[in-house]
């Protein structure tokens, strides 16, 4: 799909052009960087998605600490901008826990916490996803991928971003045949155990601050040191997670 089609077939959805520029940037963003199972590919599958064209995502009262979203039926996609619009207009004095309820989908995370590093901020984010995983010792899927994604800012270069699934392929690589679904298992091979435990405790931590719908909890804070450079330098010249 060209870039205009994609556009194009985004402006059908009925959603304002700025929402629609929203959408645009974050697949074309993933496609530049090889990212196609986040890319244009997942434009006829969000065709497909029931969401309200009419409603936007709703900041709540901040209660115990944490600043609550609800995306109130729209896209997560959109909500996490929205989010994402309010962190870097408003500033965080120290740090902030946000827990965004009814939050799907939520694309790639690393979109997000890249545009919060480039902002000054250390951002760690998680979401939950239909279930999608299956136990190592197989049956039926119990846990979403439940992708976490960490970003860190540096003063002296670009961002160290990264963005892992806990399946050994993307529930995008699938929907744009890039894999097939009985490969969608925890990552790790004889050690996926590892993967699929870590997507059961990112799901129930989300759980427990968000409700039973698919949600995303974000940590940002102002980082007290910059450890990306001297990282770099001990890597000497490996690339690194969320390299261009």
């Amino acid at each position: 799909m060209t870039p205009n089609e994609a556009l194009t077939r985004l402006q059908a959805l009925g959603l304002p052009p700025a929402e629609t520029r929203v959408l645009f940037d974050h697949f074309a963003d993933a496609e530049r960087r090889g990212k196609h199972g986040h890319g244009f590919s997942r434009i006829p599958w969000l065709e497909q998605q029931p969401f309200d064209r009419a409603v936007r995502p709703v900041r709540r009262p901040a209660e115990n600490g944490i600043d609550r979203w609800d995306g109130n039926g729209t896209l997560g996609y959109l909500t996490l901008a929205a989010i994402c619009d309010a962190i870097v207009a408003e500033g965080v004095d120290g740090a902030c826990l946000v827990v965004a309820s009814r939050c799907f989908p939520t694309g790639s995370l690393g979109y997000w916490v890249r545009r919060l590093a480039g902002a000054g901020y250390v951002a760690l984010l998680t979401a939950t996803s239909p279930r999608r995983l299956p136990p190592p010792s197989g049956g039926e899927p119990l846990t979403g991928t439940n992708p976490l994604a960490i970003a860190i800012p540096s003063a002296q270069g670009e961002s160290l971003v990264t963005d892992v699934s806990m399946g050994a392929v993307t529930h995008g690589d699938v929907i744009a045949g890039r894999a097939s679904p009985e490969e969608l298992v925890p990552f790790g091979g004889p050690l996926a155990h590892k993967a699929f435990a870590l997507a059961i405790g990112l799901e129930l931590f989300v759980s427990a601050l968000a409700g039973p719908e698919h949600s995303a909890v974000l940590l940002v804070a102002r980082p007290e040191h910059d450890p990306v450079p001297a990282f770099r330098d001990l890597a000497a010249g490996v690339r690194l997670p969320g390299d261009a």
